[in-house]
């Protein structure tokens, strides 16, 4: 099975892509970034247009979602959730299996610390991967971790489906 995890944002948004039928093998992982000065209607669309090409080329069987966390920035929550929705609005016109997780759902599955540091978030994607570095941007290894997540926990037990 085929995951596509998925750390969003507007700005940068985070995806790692792993294969279980190879033992959580990386098929790709990286960012789609949208520029400061551009209007925010063409940043959603630049987000939409970069999911739909991961979707077209890559073919997931199921997308897992990082759930929006309370921010401090009460400016920068809006903008986030709004691209989360072009995301999700994205995702299930390609793919009708979506699954969203908590930060620390993410972080317990890995770690078996919901509280978790980022970089022992970081060292756990990377061991549990095997990958010889830690995969950059932060964005792509938190997206990795969500698709790591999803993989560890039996989509038919919970309800995290949305």
């Amino acid at each position: 099975m085929r995951i596509l995890g998925i750390d969003p944002g507007y700005g940068i948004v985070g995806f790692g892509i792993i294969d279980t039928h190879r033992n959580n093998a990386v098929v790709d992982f990286g960012v789609i970034e949208t520029p400061k000065d551009m209007p925010f209607p063409e940043r959603l669309s630049r987000i939409e247009e970069g999911f739909k090409m991961l979707f077209e080329t890559y073919k997931p069987d199921e997308v897992a979602i990082e759930e929006l966390f309370y921010f401090h920035n009460q400016t920068t929550v809006i903008p986030v959730a709004e691209a989360r929705g072009v995301i999700i609005l994205t995702a299930k016109k390609y793919c009708n299996r979506l699954f969203e997780y908590t930060p620390m759902q993410i972080k317990q599955a890995l770690t078996g610390n919901g509280r978790a540091e980022k970089k022992q978030m970081q060292f756990m994607v990377k061991n549990v991967l095997g990958l010889e570095k830690i995969p950059k941007p932060d964005d792509a290894a938190d997206a990795l971790a969500v698709a790591l997540c999803h993989s560890q926990i039996n989509p038919n037990l919970n309800d995290n489906m949305i």
